[in-house]
């Protein structure tokens, strides 16, 4: 069987985490790509959903992301102290 080469530039913290994941699995980068163009092919598009998010979605995750109107607590018994009272 023939094979072509993919060259994709991708971030280096991305890439090891997606490998550890992989070899986790029992599969190498080359049979993730294979399986994924095949799913490709198969649904005939992307075969998961990618939607742009509203601009709700959009300031929601910008405020997260900036730390607007978030808590911060010092342990997970002080977070469970806290969703205990709201109960």
């Amino acid at each position: 069987m023939k094979t072509e080469t993919i060259r994709a530039r991708v971030e280096p913290n991305i890439k090891h985490q997606a490998e550890a994941v992989l070899k986790t699995l029992g599969i190498s980068p080359t049979e993730a790509i294979t399986l994924f163009y095949h799913q490709i092919k198969l649904q005939n598009g992307l075969p998961f959903s990618v939607k742009i998010p509203n601009k709700e979605t959009q300031q929601a995750m910008g405020d997260c992301i900036n730390g607007v109107g978030m808590t911060e607590y010092s342990s997970w018994e002080n977070l469970e102290k806290k969703l205990d009272a709201l109960n």
